[in-house]
């Protein structure tokens, strides 16, 4: 064999060795020190200093390649530095995080609802600190704390019920919408959101800001109804986005 076809044959097994390593849980060791990069990533995030707080949360992530919360905490840096297209990665690195625990969960169950019992764990260590008053916005505050408070009831209900533990919350595909929105790809911003509501039709934020896709397309009439369904749900639509959404509907 060539010294070209050594080199590629090194490169392959390389890959698989590491698409492996991302399909299995993390042993113990790993997974500690995951989750001391992890709550290093959560405070700088509150601190709003972003760049650090990726750097840990990809420590955390390099550790245990499937600590959903890690993906998520690298996709939230991203947006705070306004690195929309790493967000999108990031995110979508989340969601296949619980795609994987999903498959996981067929032949471990019980390892997998540890995991999620750890993800619990860290949920209300995230909402102490963001509530300890270390946090600079108190609009960051509000906005950081009802996301975690929503995934945690999530999962708590999943551990209730014995729903599948590794399921994508609607949290993931409202921040991934989020992101693609940022990053000028509306239709995908779109797409992610419907599969938020789909997940959690409760879910005010996602019908909020469909009904600002809808606005930009000219679609008036899905606009409205998404703002009804966001109230309905308990979210606060902006008055003044209600105002431009009925000054664009009158007739010129």
């Amino acid at each position: 064999m060539d010294r070209r076809a050594c080199v590629i044959g090194v490169v392959i097994l390389s890959l698989t060795g590491a698409t492996a390593a991302a399909q299995r849980l993390a042993d113990e060791k790993s997974r500690r020190d995951a989750v001391v990069h992890y709550r290093a990533g959560q405070e700088l995030l509150a601190a709003e200093r972003f760049e650090q707080a990726a750097g840990q949360f990809q420590k955390a992530i390099d550790k245990d390649p499937l600590f959903a919360l890690a993906h998520y905490g690298l996709g939230q840096a991203y947006m705070g530095l306004r690195r929309y297209t790493s967000a999108v990665v990031a995110y979508r690195g989340c969601r296949d995080a619980y795609q994987k625990l999903a498959a996981l969960a067929l032949s471990d169950r019980i390892a997998v609802e540890r995991q999620r019992d750890d993800e619990i764990r860290e949920l209300r260590e995230s909402i102490r600190l963001f509530e300890s008053g270390k946090v600079k916005s108190a609009s960051t505050v509000t906005a950081n704390v009802t996301k975690l408070e929503a995934r945690l009831r999530e999962l708590e209900h999943m551990r209730q019920r014995d729903i599948d533990p590794a399921k994508p919350p609607a949290e993931v595909s409202l921040a991934l919408g989020s992101a693609y929105f940022r990053n000028g790809q509306l239709e995908d911003a779109e797409r992610e959101w419907k599969v938020a509501i789909g997940t959690n039709s409760s879910l005010g934020e996602a019908h909020n800001n469909l009904a600002v896709v809808y606005m930009m397309s000219g679609r008036f009439d899905e606009a409205e109804e998404s703002i009804q369904a966001a109230e309905r749900a308990g979210f606060r639509v902006n008055p003044q986005f209600k105002q431009d959404l009925k000054s664009r509907r009158l007739p010129r």
